[in-house]
């Protein structure tokens, strides 16, 4: 986490959370959920605006985090931004010697490989739980063929509880007593 953020968690340390503002879709994009794209549906069927700013894009990556619920969030200064998650917490991009890369740009040492009903390929690593970016697959198919990959099935509504992510910290959150 940026010191800077650690100096306004300090300075403002009741800062209510938000939620909805803020979505990772499955190739590893952020985009910015405006009110209007709130209203519009939820992530991703209103995605909202792409995020391409390269030092925003750094920031973020830099203050991306999960609490203990498994709710994944953007540490902005005092205030934590969830994020609505399209597939999982991260997205790996495959390196040519076969490690991993998240979209933050950290590397991941593999853990194991699962292929959810949508033939979609995920990896949980020592970062966490993941989808291999869809331009890797070919890729990965080379180190499940050469048996450095063995792959597991599991339908994705069972991916969450089981390796402990949140996919929509705001449909959460409605969903706790007293919510609203």
């Amino acid at each position: 986490m940026d010191d800077i953020v650690k100096q306004a968690l300090k300075k403002w340390p009741n800062v209510p959370n938000c939620h909805g503002w803020l979505g990772l879709d499955a190739r590893g994009h952020w985009y910015l959920r405006d009110d209007a794209t709130q209203a519009a549906g939820p992530f991703p069927q209103a995605k909202g605006s792409l995020l391409e700013h390269e030092k925003l894009l750094a920031f973020i990556g830099r203050n991306y985090e999960h609490d203990a619920e498994g709710c994944w969030f953007f540490q902005n200064g005092p205030q934590r931004v969830y994020v609505e998650l399209e597939a999982a917490p991260w997205t790996w991009r495959l390196q040519p010697d076969g490690t991993l890369l998240s979209h933050t740009g950290r590397p991941a040492r593999f853990a194991s490989a699962w292929l959810d009903d949508g033939g979609r390929l995920f990896a949980d690593t020592d970062l966490g739980f993941g989808l291999l970016h869809s331009l890797d697959v070919e890729a990965a198919s080379g180190l499940v063929e050469s048996g450095a990959w063995a792959v597991s099935e599991l339908p994705w509504a069972e991916m969450p509880p089981r390796f402990g992510f949140v996919p929509s910290p705001q449909a959460a959150q409605t969903k706790k007593p007293g919510a609203g």
